[in-house]
């Protein structure tokens, strides 16, 4: 059900127009006043807003530009009962969808409403195939570091090649988008590149994920599958995780790329495959391999180009970009402008002991856009974002346990905090 806000001081206009509304079925809301409306819509969202232009306190011009720094995709519609072409003309400028003149006419403003209401929809379903579009399309590796330039300057020498590539790092380093970087720049790049993640797959299930199965292979097999090897045909299939596959998967895929080709559960025909491979895992292989749960032959068969990933903690001189990428590409998303970060804020973030690498530095800076004001202040890190992070609460807690009185517990954590900003 839409949502509409009427902003007017003229009781009688609300009634009425509420009444007429309701009865369309649409959802309704009042405010009295500019100020009001600001206030309703600061917590609120509302596909429509009805505006009065005259009005004490705020008048519906000023609410106008408001309302286009707090919510610019809302569709306005401005009423007045000194209607005048000029008046139209300016508040249209200002960002008004229409104007209606006093007392409106109801056809009229219906018609504008469904209007406004369908531009609102199309907005919002630009902004969703957008935001698919750019999290589609391969990424920047943001970084100047020196391990950062190795990586860079390795992929440019083996993407254009078939050697297989194996990634190695900690959760979260960004894994994924090296392998998408090795495909973007290989001579497959028009052809599809299939992720699978390894670990996520039940192992009973993996062997038709990757190779497919026949109808009435096994029960539940109801139509005919193709694997993930057969749909990266041409292209590239990335194994994320290939540390977590069981024996029994992994001794398959030794065979898929020995022979490249394969054969779907429950069937006899072997399928010639055309595939670039390209795994990923965040455990030390070799340690697996010598705990038996790690095929050799399989390794050295991945393992021709070993890339390793560092965790963020291993390239703080990175992380400046990274907020300042991921401040521009989160804001876009919601639609509003790059917020600031100040250098006290991001010399505060380069300082956090990141556990959770990029994946965790981009959540931090997407919570700081939601929570904070229009600058990102050094308070707003140390309010929203030191207090998660586990090695503070694991010193927080400790500091708790260990001191009893309230005047020492105070000096104390002054104390932290001095040294914090002076380090």
């Amino acid at each position: 059900m839409a949502r509409i806000l009427i902003v007017d001081d003229e009781q009688s206009i609300r009634k009425t127009l509420r009444e007429i509304l309701e009865f369309e079925k649409y959802s309704v809301d009042e405010a009295v006043d500019g100020l009001e409306c600001l206030v309703k819509l600061k917590k609120d969202n509302f596909d429509v807003i009805i505006l009065d232009i005259k009005m004490p306190k705020m008048d519906g011009m000023e609410a106008l530009e408001r309302i286009q720094l707090l919510a610019p995709d809302t569709p306005v519609v401005m009423i007045s009962g000194h209607a005048s072409i000029d008046g139209a003309v300016d508040a249209v400028k200002k960002g008004a969808f229409d104007f209606v003149s006093k007392p409106p006419d109801l056809n009229r403003l219906l018609i504008t409403i469904r209007n406004a209401l369908d531009k609102s929809s199309l907005v919002t379903e630009i902004k969703t195939v957008k935001r698919k579009a750019s999290k589609s399309k391969t990424q920047e590796i943001i970084g100047e570091t020196p391990s950062i330039l190795l990586i860079k300057k390795t992929i440019e020498r083996v993407a254009p090649t078939e050697a297989r590539v194996l990634i190695t790092g900690d959760n979260g380093t960004g894994k994924e988008l090296v392998a998408r970087w090795v495909h973007e720049r290989s001579a497959r790049v028009k052809g599809p590149i299939i992720e699978v993640n390894c670990a996520a797959i039940p192992s009973e299930l993996i062997e038709s994920e990757l190779f497919g199965h026949e109808k009435g292979s096994f029960t539940g097999a109801h139509k005919q599958k193709t694997g993930k090897f057969e749909q990266a045909n041409g292209g590239t299939i990335f194994l994320d995780e290939i540390g977590d596959m069981s024996l029994d998967a992994q001794a398959k895929v030794l065979r898929a790329l020995q022979e490249n080709r394969i054969t779907r559960v429950g069937g006899d025909k072997e399928i010639k495959v055309d595939v670039r491979v390209v795994a990923a895992t965040n455990k030390n292989l070799r340690a697996e391999i010598n705990r038996g749960r790690f095929r050799e032959d399989l390794y050295h068969r991945l393992a021709t180009i070993i890339v390793e990933v560092p965790p963020l903690n291993e390239r703080r001189g990175d992380i400046p970009a990274l907020i300042d990428h991921f401040n521009k590409i989160i804001c876009s998303e919601y639609g509003v402008a790059p917020k600031k970060f100040q250098t006290k804020a991001i010399d505060a973030l380069t300082q956090v002991n990141w556990t959770g690498n990029i994946r965790e530095l981009r959540n931090v800076v997407e919570r700081l856009i939601i929570l904070s004001q229009d600058e990102i202040t050094e308070q707003d890190v140390l309010s929203y974002v030191i207090p998660s992070n586990p090695e503070f609460s694991a010193r927080l807690k400790e500091i708790f346990d260990n001191f009893n009185s309230v005047e020492e517990l105070k000096e104390f954590i002054e104390q932290q905090f001095h040294s914090y900003k002076t380090t």
